[in-house]
This record gives C-alpha cells, sequence and structure tokens, in this order.
C-alpha cells in the first residue's frame, strides 16, 4: 500500500493519479485505492486540503497527482451577471461549497437548494462532474457540505 504523508509544493512528474471526491480531499487520513486499483492510505498533516493537480508523496518519494473526482452537483449556467450574483449571494447566505466560474456556479447535489435556486428563475442541471470550491475568504478550508439553519 502507498502511504502518502506529504503534499508537495511543487508540480513534479507524478506515477499515478488519485481522483477523490470533495469530501475525501478535505480528510487527512483516509484508506483509498489509487486510479490503477492499488492500495493507498492519507496520512497527511491534519487540516491538509487537496486541491485537483496537486501533488502527494509518500515517504520513500512516489508521487501522486490528485484529480477532484466527478460527483454529483448541481449546475448553474447563467449569462446575466447580476442574476448569477444573487444566486451566489442566496447560496453563500446557507453556507454552501460554491464553485464560482464565469456565467456558472456549482454546488453538490442538494434538492432543496436546488429548488430554491429555481425559485429565483434559474435553471439548475444535476450532472457528474468534478467538484472545486472556492476555499474561503479568510482562508480557512471547505466542509464540503452545508448547514441546515
Amino acid at each position: 500500500m502507498h502511504k502518502f504523508i506529504r503534499k508537495l509544493g511543487e508540480q513534479v512528474e507524478a506515477g499515478a493519479i488519485l481522483s477523490l471526491t470533495l469530501e475525501d480531499r478535505v480528510r487527512s487520513r483516509l484508506r483509498t485505492t489509487l486510479d490503477d486499483g492499488s492500495e493507498a492510505g492519507l496520512f497527511l498533516e491534519r487540516g491538509t486540503t487537496l486541491k485537483h493537480g496537486d501533488r502527494i508523496a509518500t515517504e520513500d518519494g512516489f508521487v501522486a497527482e490528485v484529480h477532484a473526482a466527478p460527483e454529483t452537483v448541481s449546475t448553474v449556467n447563467c449569462p446575466d451577471a447580476l442574476q448569477l450574483a444573487r444566486a451566489a449571494y442566496h447560496l453563500g447566505n446557507r453556507h454552501v461549497a460554491l464553485e464560482i466560474a464565469p456565467q456558472r456556479l456549482r454546488y453538490l447535489h442538494d434538492h432543496v437548494l436546488d429548488d430554491m435556486i429555481r425559485g429565483l428563475g434559474l435553471a439548475v442541471i444535476v450532472e457528474q462532474a468534478p467538484f472545486e470550491p472556492e476555499p474561503g475568504a479568510y482562508g480557512g478550508h471547505t466542509h464540503g457540505h452545508h448547514h441546515d439553519h
């Protein structure tokens, strides 16, 4: 089993790919499988968050590249910046992890949030896609879930 113990700061060549969902990318301890099927474990410093493209290494120098695995997300595409900002405001007000791109918002699928966004006049597409949310304005990590208030 490959035991990954550190996140690398440089983009060195990787010998393997490790695809993880957001929930798994915020875990510092995890038993998992590399994309080639070999067993792996994360033994990273507490509080480590992995992003798509990050490199992690074992004690003996084996390197894997982290990929954001496809997961069930809700995607909102909208060319109207004001309407998209309004949707982002309402999602942010509910502490939802949110990926923001030009003319697009994406969050982990939640039918209640989808109904709220539709109520704002926007279409929601439920799909399988990689999810890479904003890290947070204060440099904190993303929980990968929302809180009901």
